[in-house]
């Protein structure tokens, strides 16, 4: 009895050398000659080149093999060998192909350059190319490791709202709807939720979509992103910073270890993520000023824009000359409180500052972390809310906390998608999400 051919997923032929097998999947690209035929076929897991040689295929399949297009369906049989050129890639020596579907009309996303509208409007179909398949696979293991960070250290995952009845960070970046004709918005935030479970759990997490409706275009800035946000009781800033640079090591080392095919397909430095080790820089927020001001004087440019003064925040142009003098990411503590929210806790030393941080990724990509410590006072929290002109009403059972046994406790929310970016050297946010959500997008 003849032993079946067995299918094998592309990314484990190379437990098959010099075996028959079957690849099914679709065609990514085909050259030929007189002679050969050489099939790029795509699975899922990888793409391997399948050669039809006339000699040794006859004509008949010879023949088929020409006649096939990009996203054809196939079931490709063939014997795994060694590239003839490029070390350590496997190819297939084709004995049998299996046409499973043809396409009905020429696929619409060929080899030769598109414009970035173009390509976003056929999102559903550019997942399937090269770059965009590598960004995503990392961004998979970023969410792993992320998981596994948490998990490991024995967080609880508690899962936030989406519908909130209020804002937490700011009321002109939500998104309005209507809940059973009470108003709601979309969740900026899992962190107040996250406070709450804190008491009850002590160490927790949340991880899902989160939503702000600012009229931004910029390549920093989706309307649907996801954060991992982590609550910790007992913790202070040094706590929280600590925490985040644990937790973006393990995330680097974790991406270096599993994803140095895909990195290498987006022509990313890897020197650049080796170099992400700990400790990570922390500058207070007076020496950012301090260094945002020489960095201006020194570069002598007419046209730039002048450096913040004490008591602004920080904008992005501020966020990548201040990460230009570092080749790992850097923590800016102690904001001004008044350019930060309501529950962060101001610092006894020195009331104007909040205690707060920012984590800046190298090479301009902006800020991935925002945190610090939670104010942990009933009257000086209900002061912050009165001073943010927000409603008490809304916050009572955010002010329960403080009332019921107060603790004092710090987190952060990391961006994923900023994350993604950086790690993958990406210039823009929508190619590190699958279907990203912009300002002046909704499909597909």
């Amino acid at each position: 009895m003849a032993t079946a051919i067995p299918i094998v997923p592309i990314h484990e032929l190379a437990g098959h050398v010099g075996q028959s097998v079957t690849v099914r999947g679709w065609l990514y690209n085909r050259r030929s000659s007189k002679k050969l035929h050489f099939l790029e076929v795509r699975d899922g897991f990888g793409i391997v080149q399948c050669v039809v040689a006339e000699a040794e295929a006859g004509d008949e399949l010879f023949a088929r093999a020409g006649t096939l297009t990009q996203e054809d369906t196939l079931g490709v049989t063939g014997t795994v060998r060694a590239h003839p050129r490029r070390a350590g890639e496997l190819e297939l020596a084709v004995t049998g192909i299996e046409v499973l579907a043809r396409t009905v009309a020429p696929y619409p996303i060929s080899p030769k350059e598109h414009g970035t509208e173009f390509l976003m409007d056929h999102r559903h179909l550019w997942l399937r190319s090269r770059r965009q398949h590598a960004a995503l696979r990392v961004r998979h293991t970023v969410v792993r490791a992320i998981r596994d960070f948490f998990d490991e250290r024995d967080f609880t995952l508690i899962d936030a709202p989406i519908f909130t009845p209020s804002a937490c960070e700011g009321t002109s970046t939500l998104f309005q709807t209507d809940f059973h004709g009470q108003p709601a918005y979309l969740s900026q935030s899992g962190q107040l939720y996250m406070e709450a479970a804190a008491a009850a759990f002590g160490k927790v997490y949340c991880f899902g979509p989160t939503f702000r409706a600012e009229k931004s275009k910029t390549r920093r800035h989706l309307a649907e992103f996801w954060m991992v946000e982590p609550e910790v009781a007992f913790a202070d800033l040094d706590g929280a910073m600590d925490l985040a640079e644990d937790m973006l090591c393990s995330i680097v080392t974790r991406v270096l270890g599993e994803r140095r095919s895909e990195l290498a397909t987006l022509e990313r430095d890897i020197g650049r993520l080796d170099a992400v080790v700990k400790p990570f820089p922390r500058i207070g927020y007076d020496e950012a000023i301090r260094r945002l001001a020489e960095a201006r004087e020194a570069r002598r440019d007419p046209a730039a824009a002048p450096a913040p003064q004490w008591g602004q925040d920080l904008g992005a142009e501020d966020e990548t000359v201040l990460s230009e003098g570092f080749d790992r990411p850097v923590m800016v503590h102690r904001y001004p409180a008044a350019v930060k929210a309501f529950y962060m806790k101001r610092d006894p030393l020195d009331p104007r500052l909040a205690l707060g941080v920012d984590v800046l990724a190298p090479e301009g990509y902006g800020e991935i972390v925002g945190g610090g410590q939670r104010e942990d006072d009933l009257g000086r929290l209900l002061e912050s809310l009165r001073e943010h002109g927000l409603p008490q009403q809304a916050f009572e059972w955010y002010l329960d906390l403080r009332r019921y046994g107060t603790f004092p406790h710090a987190g952060f929310g990391l961006g994923l998608e900023r994350t993604v970016a950086w790690l993958c050297g990406l210039g823009h946010l929508r190619e590190t999400v699958p279907f990203p959500r912009m300002l002046t997008r909704l499909g597909p």
